[in-house]
C-alpha cells in the first residue's frame, strides 16, 4: 500500500482527534493539513509515517505542540492523553510513543485529566436519541459526571421545543432520528436560538470527517465506551460555546 493510500484511510480519525483537541473543526482540520504539508516538505518525516496510526498521530502531535504554545485556551497534555486513550482507543504504550513520553507518565497524565473532570462546572444536557436504551445509558453517564439531563427527545421537532423550553449547556445528538429526520438538522434548528456545544453520535463517523464544508467538531462512534462519552463531554464543556459544531 502506498503512503498516500495508507494515510488517506487514517485521516478521518486524525481529524476527529484534532477537532476534539482544539475544540474547533477549522482549527483541527488546519493542524491536520499542516501535518501533511510538513511531511511533503520533509522526506524523512514522510518516510516515518509508514506503519499505521501511531506514527501519523506522533507527527501531528509535534505540529500541535508547536501551535499550542501560541494558544492560551489550548488543551493540556493531560487532556490529549485522555482523548488518545478514550476517543481514539490507543493503548498507554501507543500514547507514550505518540507523545514521546515514558509509559508511566501517560498514566499520571490520564489520572490528572480524570481529576479535572471531577472539578468541572456542572451543565444541563439535552439528549437527542431515538433508541431508548442508548438514551438511558447516556443519561446515566451524564449523571455520573455530576451534570443534569434537562431533556431526552427522539425527533427534530421535539429537540427544538425542548431546547427553547429549557436551554441546555450541552447537546448530545444522534445523527439518525426516529422520524427519519437528521440530528444535524435538529441541532441547526437549536443553534438559531441557543449557542451551545454539541457532541454527535454516529455509527459512521468517516462520513462526517471528510474535511469538506461544515462538519461536527465533536464526534463519538457507536458502539461507544462509557469513558469515551465522558471524555468528549469534558472536552466540549472545557471549550464551551466556542466548541459549537455543524
Amino acid at each position: 500500500m502506498s503512503l498516500g493510500t495508507e494515510i488517506a484511510v487514517l485521516l478521518p480519525y486524525l481529524r476527529r482527534h484534532a477537532r476534539a483537541l482544539t475544540g474547533s473543526q477549522p482549527a483541527g482540520d488546519a493542524l491536520v493539513r499542516a501535518t501533511l504539508e510538513a511531511a511533503l516538505a520533509d522526506a524523512g518525516l514522510a518516510a516515518s509515517l509508514h506503519g499505521g496510526r501511531v506514527p501519523l498521530y506522533r507527527a501531528f502531535t509535534q505540529v500541535w505542540a508547536n501551535a499550542r504554545v501560541h494558544e492560551p485556551r489550548a488543551a493540556s497534555a493531560s487532556r490529549q492523553a485522555l482523548l488518545l486513550t478514550t476517543l481514539e482507543d490507543f493503548s498507554a504504550a501507543d500514547v507514550a510513543a505518540i507523545m514521546g513520553l515514558p509509559p508511566a507518565e501517560i498514566t499520571t497524565l490520564v489520572d490528572k485529566a480524570l481529576a479535572e473532570l471531577a472539578r468541572e462546572e456542572r451543565a444541563e444536557v439535552l439528549i437527542i436519541e431515538d433508541e431508548p436504551l442508548i438514551a438511558m445509558q447516556l443519561c446515566e453517564l451524564v449523571g455520573e459526571l455530576g451534570h443534569t439531563v434537562c431533556g431526552t427527545v427522539a425527533t427534530r421537532s421535539q429537540a427544538l421545543a425542548a431546547a427553547l423550553l429549557h436551554p441546555p449547556g450541552l447537546v448530545l445528538a444522534d445523527i439518525q432520528l426516529a422520524d427519519g429526520s437528521s440530528g444535524m438538522d435538529a441541532v441547526d434548528d437549536i443553534l438559531t436560538s441557543v449557542r451551545v456545544p454539541v457532541i454527535f453520535i454516529t455509527a459512521f463517523p468517516e462520513r462526517l470527517l471528510t474535511g469538506e464544508g461544515r462538519e461536527p467538531t465533536w464526534l463519538i462512534t457507536k458502539p461507544f465506551q462509557d469513558a469515551t462519552v465522558k471524555a468528549a463531554i469534558s472536552q466540549a464543556l472545557y471549550f464551551g460555546a466556542n466548541a459549537v459544531a455543524a
